[in-house]
């Protein structure tokens, strides 16, 4: 699979409370930082995301009193999962991941800002009505298909690559380049299941030239 002036690579928060040791750490998310580093200088476009969250965030237990991490509940009609406060505006936990190699990102957007709608996606925040801006720079740089990579999965990698065909992009999962926190159990596999309905391309990274 060759990469073209027209692709883009969306590397998704490879942040450290995503990673071993961290707020809200995924089953081997560091794993996922070599193959990226790999990739990266491939592409002649490269987005990097952040989860971005004012204290008290709507998505964090804490905010919720007598609530627990993973459980879910409804705001303001959205449905959401309850987490661990991670994340934070300026906190350790929050930077991208020593290991990651950040020279290579063109663009960096932080999303989840508005403490009260949570932002998996990329393009979208969760109401599915506030945009990021994102759709329309990568159309205005010509971009027709986009990779995408990282952490999770079941969540931020699954919401950006819907909502980037959503946006009329292709898509490619690098899948050996993300991880899932797989909560509720199965959730990896209806993500998985979804993205191929929606015209998603599941690769590897060995499958790039």
């Amino acid at each position: 699979m060759k990469t073209h002036p027209t692709d883009a690579l969306i590397v998704t928060d490879i942040q450290n409370d995503f990673c071993p040791g961290g707020a809200l750490a995924v089953l081997h998310g560091d794993k996922t930082i070599p193959v990226i580093n790999r990739i990266s200088r491939r592409f002649p476009f490269v987005v990097a995301t952040q989860d971005w969250h004012p204290k008290g965030h709507l998505s964090f237990a804490s905010s919720h009193p007598g609530r627990k991490p993973l459980e879910s509940m409804v705001i303001d009609g959205i449905p959401q999962v309850l987490w661990p406060d991670h994340c934070v505006q300026g906190s350790q936990g929050a930077d991208f991941h020593p290991d990651l190699d950040i020279t290579p990102f063109n663009y960096m957007l932080r999303k989840g800002t508005n403490p009260r709608v949570d932002s998996y996606s990329a393009f979208k925040e969760n109401d599915q009505k506030i945009r990021t801006g994102l759709e329309g720079l990568l159309k205005g740089l010509g971009i027709q298909r986009v990779f995408v990579c990282g952490l999770t999965t079941d969540y931020c990698v699954r919401a950006t690559s819907r909502d980037a065909r959503d946006a009329g992009f292709s898509v490619v999962l690098i899948e050996d380049a993300c991880r899932a926190v797989d909560m509720p159990k199965g959730s990896l596999e209806d993500a998985l299941r979804e993205m191929r309905e929606l015209g998603v391309v599941i690769a590897s990274s060995m499958d790039l030239e």
